[in-house]
């Protein structure tokens, strides 16, 4: 069985991640998991609500989330095994995540869903590892801007990975058709793959963790998401 795996945007929580989650599922016989943010806060009306990280300690707060994520998904994986496809989901600030997901958690990906965020820095310059990705935005979008689509375009297929550009009429929501857009790209992803030979995922392991030792020692700026 497929897993999609999430990660909400700024001042949202797993809960909410989770209903989007469900929307795109659509009553696909898939495991559905919304990872929280580790930095909490209280929103004016007392919701508790989280990011994924700030301008400060940014290095290490980026390999906090990596390791966070690692082991949330080594949790699932033995409840689960996890044997089908994965495929990370993001949303504005979470889409940083789900591209650092795919590029160094030390598990096989198949596929990377990207609403209204962009490619980090830290995962640009080895993006060739990356698995196809759906790109989407929205015309009205004030934050993730055509410009800014473009760019990350630009990296993305510079790379060499496939990119389906899916632009909506809205802004930096979730729009309906995006959602539906999502559906079809995990029914297309889980169609053209299937589960990795563990030599395949051992590999992807051994990949990921010389990426991640290479921009460690490189030290690059990051983004803020």
């Amino acid at each position: 069985m497929a897993t999609l795996v999430g990660f909400h945007g700024y001042q949202e929580n797993a809960a909410i991640h989770l209903e989007v989650l469900r929307r795109i599922a659509a009553g696909r016989a898939i495991n559905l998991v919304s990872i929280q943010a580790l930095s909490r806060f209280y929103t004016r009306a007392n919701n508790v609500v989280a990011g994924w990280m700030t301008s400060e300690d940014r290095e290490l707060a980026i390999a906090d989330n990596i390791a966070y994520v690692t082991a949330v998904l080594d949790e699932v994986a033995g409840e689960t095994g996890m044997a089908g496809p994965l495929i990370y989901c993001g949303f504005s600030q979470g889409v940083a995540m789900a591209y650092r997901a795919a590029a160094f958690v030390p598990r096989s990906c198949v596929g990377v869903i990207a609403l209204a965020g962009d490619v980090p820095p830290d995962v640009a310059p080895v993006a060739a590892g990356l698995p196809m990705v759906l790109l989407g935005r929205g015309t009205e979008d004030a934050w993730y801007t055509s410009e800014k689509a473009t760019n990350d375009l630009v990296v993305l297929r510079g790379a060499g990975v496939t990119v389906d550009e899916h632009v909506f009429d809205g802004g930096h929501v979730w729009h309906d058709a995006f959602v539906a857009r999502a559906g079809t790209f995990v029914d297309d992803r889980i169609a053209t793959t299937g589960p990795a030979p563990e030599g395949a995922v051992a590999a992807r392991r051994d990949e990921q963790a010389t990426n991640r030792q290479q921009q460690d020692a490189k030290g690059v700026d990051r983004c803020d998401g």
